[in-house]
């Protein structure tokens, strides 16, 4: 069989990284805590350097900085919140290059994993953002008024809200910090696990002489899956983002 042979890593192996550095200590770090510290580390260093060689007509990291912040403030601070999310427009721009530099990992020779592809750290992510609505929108409509606007739709007759009330509870403050965390999760784990696919079976025919006949067929798939999941990391990091500003917006006023 010209597939035979073929050494898969175990999956457990694939979603599971032991302690890299500082290994038994308090401060041990595996592969993924080592991803996203340097994803904090070049988020920061970026707007540094960005800012400190600031120019009246940008070039280089400037250039690109000012492009990107100009695109996030244009499309998803103003398109989606409207003038009143303009203070937001700095922590949605970090949220999105961060999650960005998390994702990018993937495709980057011998670290090849994206850090999102653990839940450990799209959940805090996405609890960060729960937490900010509820806060955002306690502030801006007082207790009350904000819980009632979330869950109880105007208009409705007393009975259904026996139904209602519960469904528009799981679906703003359960549903809505799940699906953020998972969605990111999910589509991260999944092109990780089909790169890591293709890398392998890549690998195996080009020592199996025989297999270099249809060698180009998986290095091919390879090549565009690579392509494919540079651009899947910059969607999911603005998808992630722009619901970020979405669900900040509806607390800031009535949802209903």
């Amino acid at each position: 069989m010209l597939l035979a042979g073929i050494n898969f890593p175990p999956i457990s192996d694939v979603l599971n990284w032991r302690s890299i550095v500082f290994g038994g200590t308090p401060f041990a770090l595996n592969k993924v805590g080592l991803i996203t510290l340097a994803a904090t580390v070049i988020t920061l260093v970026l707007f540094f350097f960005a800012g400190r060689q600031a120019k009246l007509v940008p070039s280089g990291v400037q250039n690109f900085v000012e492009s990107m912040v100009d695109f996030i403030h244009n499309s998803i601070v103003v398109d989606v919140m409207g003038p009143e999310g303009v203070p937001w427009a700095p922590y949605l721009t970090g949220l999105f290059f961060f999650i960005f530099f998390c994702n990018i990992f993937e495709v980057i020779p011998f670290i090849q994993m994206p850090a999102t592809a653990r839940m450990s750290v799209p959940a805090p992510l996405a609890l960060i953002v729960w937490i900010t609505f509820i806060a955002v929108g306690v502030k801006s409509q007082g207790v009350g008024h904000y819980f009632k606007n979330a869950i109880v739709p105007p208009g409705v007759p007393g009975p259904l809200l026996l139904l209602l009330v519960p469904l528009e509870i799981l679906s703003n403050f359960i549903v809505r910090p799940f699906a953020l965390a998972v969605r990111l999760f999910g589509n991260l784990l999944a092109g990780h696990l089909l790169l890591l696919t293709f890398a392998v079976i890549s690998e195996a025919m080009f020592v199996k002489s025989v297999g270099l006949v249809v060698l180009p067929l998986p290095f091919a798939m390879l090549t565009a899956l690579t392509g494919y999941e540079i651009f899947v990391s910059a969607l999911q990091a603005f998808i992630f983002t722009i619901l970020s500003a979405l669900y900040i917006a509806e607390a800031m006023k009535a949802a209903h």
